[in-house]
């Protein structure tokens, strides 16, 4: 099952004269973003865009990543079998 890009595709947005822009009202109603809502806006670090994400599921990406670098840390390492 792969992802549908149609679901993640909202439009396309205008940048204002003091560089704002509008969140189109479907993504905030699915996102539950609402007046007054701090967000956090970052550049991808390889490729040209933005993200824009709420704190809480920022948090919630990191608490997921430690847990994961938590559990790793614990297991053993992975060995590759031996070629004959």
């Amino acid at each position: 099952m792969g992802i549908n890009f149609d679901e993640c595709f909202y439009g396309s947005v205008t940048v204002g004269e003091r560089g704002q822009i509008v969140i189109p009202a479907e993504a905030r109603e699915e996102l539950g973003i609402k007046p007054g809502d701090k967000l956090l806006v970052m550049r991808d670090p390889v490729h040209p865009g933005l993200m824009v994400c709420s704190f809480g599921v920022m948090n919630e990406f990191l608490e997921e990543i430690k847990l994961r670098i938590m559990k790793a840390e614990q297991s053993e390492p992975y060995e590759a079998p031996e070629e004959k």
